[in-house]
């Protein structure tokens, strides 16, 4: 067990939400992300008290997709930081204090601003939560996996190439390691043909996100989410977490 009283701090954060999603993928370029993102605001949007935490220190892009600039996003201390809310959604995301600037964390440096963040967030009321982390497998990646097993479940998104496949294979194996019985897959830029192979692997497919050309008509401002074509799979994925 870790000693950093940061960490335990983070541990009963996190343990006072029913449900905690830790987004992964293995490389960049599959749209975790997006579908970080797009599955927190639409759960908001059925009721459900729900919050997004941006964990990608160095290339955060969840504000992105939400259209928020980093100005318009303030932060209150009650017991801890209230996360912003967008609509009915609560945000958390360093960008509102790095305004957009690069921030190169390595090592020890990452680890000690996730725990910074995980601890002094206050979550209160949030049922469901969805954090988004960096793409690969950085130090703080497998800190949060090797070590908040019990209170997060992994959902691994990727898309149907090749490259992205077998780089999840290499990912499961690290989540099986680390005491994961349940792993959620989603496919995302597919069809549905990935369900044979999360049934091979022992994956819990939760659903596929099909390929949109004009994505940006998804993205940008709150509304582009809400209308987007896409909101329908979405849900279906929703129903299964």
């Amino acid at each position: 067990m870790i000693s950093d009283p940061r960490f335990h701090g983070a541990v009963k954060r996190l343990g006072e939400i029913p449900k905690v999603y830790l987004v992964l993928s293995s490389k960049g370029g599959v749209g975790k992300s997006l579908i970080s993102t797009l599955l927190s605001y639409y759960s908001s949007l059925k009721e459900v008290p729900t919050g997004l935490l941006d964990l990608d220190f160095t290339n955060p892009s969840t504000h992105i997709i939400l259209g928020v600039k980093p100005e318009e996003i303030s932060y209150k201390e009650e017991k801890g930081l209230e996360p912003f809310k967008i609509g009915k959604l609560s945000y958390f995301s360093i960008i509102s204090f790095t305004r957009d600037n690069p921030l190169v964390l390595k090592g020890d440096e990452a680890r000690n601003v996730m725990r910074e963040v995980l601890s002094i967030v206050n979550w209160t009321g949030v049922q469901k939560l969805f954090i988004d982390t960096p793409p690969g497998l950085s130090d703080e990646q497998l800190e949060a996996i090797y070590n908040l097993k019990s209170l997060v479940k992994p959902i691994v998104v990727s898309t149907p190439h090749n490259l992205s496949i077998q780089s999840v294979l290499r990912l499961v194996k690290i989540l099986r390691d680390a005491g994961f019985s349940e792993i959620l897959f989603v496919e995302n830029m597919g069809n549905g043909k990935l369900e044979a192979f999360a049934d091979a692997e022992g994956l819990n497919y939760v659903g596929y996100i099909p390929f949109v050309e004009n994505i940006e008509s998804c993205i940008g401002s709150t509304l582009k989410i809400e209308n987007c074509v896409l909101k329908q799979y979405f849900e279906a994925i929703l129903s299964k977490t």
